[in-house]
């Protein structure tokens, strides 16, 4: 019953020492080099979402290339809006 008990502690500290790893090298990787993002309506029809409402496109958006301004013609750029910096949206 003992061995039961520690064995179980030990699966238990080793998740939770994994959890606390892979959480911020995750973070870190969406916000600095690339993520996932869903394309939706009819903004950039036909290269993407070309049937419209009935499916929606996943891209993968490269932080990386933002960063170090390698953004060439013909590359689609995101950009995406905070409404809490705008002045009418202060009290976000």
């Amino acid at each position: 019953m003992a061995q039961t008990r520690s064995f179980g502690r030990k699966y238990i500290k080793a998740f939770f020492k994994g959890f606390f790893v892979a959480v911020p090298v995750t973070v870190t990787f969406l916000d600095r080099v690339a993520c996932i993002a869903r394309v939706e309506g009819a903004s950039m029809q036909p290269s993407l979402n070309p049937r419209g409402k009935e499916v929606s496109d996943i891209v993968l958006l490269n932080h990386w290339s933002i960063r170090n301004y390698d953004v060439q013609r013909g590359d689609v750029v995101s950009l995406v809006l905070n409404f809490c910096e705008l002045p009418a949206f202060r009290g976000c």
